[in-house]
């Protein structure tokens, strides 16, 4: 089996084939890892192209997913259940397979457009430094994680490990290898790539995994410039008994929000 270039874009790497109803393949490189598995957005990215892949009349709204093992370099199977399909909805269970051992699960829920009459956004948007005003952060190991190497980062909030008091990051990114398809899976991707904002509290690294992902997309990209960076923002909800809850969001750079998500992490020691 032939492994991919780590150079190949994020967008080609997230996207699985169908070798028959149900099932699919995928096939990862090495350099996208964090700590003893792969970088958990490339995951659940794989997730979302997989789910609106089988269902292509009805994009992604939602999904919840749990990530329990460690996916390695190499190939996964994708399996697919449909639970339910209405004349507007349909949900599908989808299981990653690696060894032989169920890695991560989620559920899926697709629908069509119904209405966009009541369409609004109740949270305030950001009002960050403009993208090309703030400096690159060089990330790459040894200072982050494996998989930081292909993205670039624009932090506009406080350090990793910089002993803040609020545990709030903020900050543009983008992949280096640019990407030709931005749609939800793509967001799936980038909105995990950013540090756990607990870190901000922390005086030195320590390991920690998510464990439970739910997202909701919002993947309008029309007159966006494709080569601006997306806009991450995040927040520590709470932390109780080597467990941590934070909510995350993505926005265009002109102000339009693309992503929500909500993380439970796992401070593993």
């Amino acid at each position: 089996m032939q492994l991919p270039s780590p150079l190949t874009p994020f967008d080609v790497l997230c996207t699985p084939t169908f070798v028959a109803e149900g099932t699919a393949r995928a096939v990862y490189p090495d350099t996208w890892q964090v700590g003893r598995g792969l970088f958990g957005g490339l995951v659940t990215a794989t997730l979302v192209r997989a789910l609106e892949l089988a269902t292509p009349d009805r994009p992604l709204r939602s999904l919840t997913a749990e990530l329990f093992g460690p996916v390695q370099p190499g190939e996964v199977t994708l399996e697919l259940s449909r639970l339910r399909e209405g004349s507007a909805v349909t949900t599908t269970t989808i299981r990653l397979v690696q060894g032989g051992e169920v890695q991560a699960h989620g559920v899926g829920v697709l629908g069509k457009t119904r209405t966009t009459e009541r369409d609004r956004v109740a949270l305030k948007p950001p009002t960050p430094t403009p993208w090309r005003e703030v400096e690159v952060m060089p990330v790459e190991p040894p200072m982050g994680p494996v998989f930081s190497q292909h993205f670039e980062y624009r932090p506009t909030g406080a350090f990793p490990f910089s002993g803040a008091t609020v545990a709030e990051a903020e900050g543009w990114l983008r992949p280096k290898v640019p990407v030709t398809r931005r749609d939800a899976a793509f967001l799936a991707g980038c909105i995990d790539v950013y540090w756990p904002t607990i870190y901000l509290l922390e005086p030195v690294p320590r390991p920690m995994a998510t464990i439970a992902f739910t997202f909701q997309p919002f993947a309008r990209f029309e007159g966006l410039d494709p080569e601006a960076p997306l806009f991450h923002r995040a927040k520590l909800i709470a932390a109780e008994d080597g467990y941590c809850v934070e909510y995350r969001e993505l926005w265009g750079e002109d102000g339009r929000l693309l992503a929500l998500n909500q993380q439970t992490f796992a401070i593993i020691k």
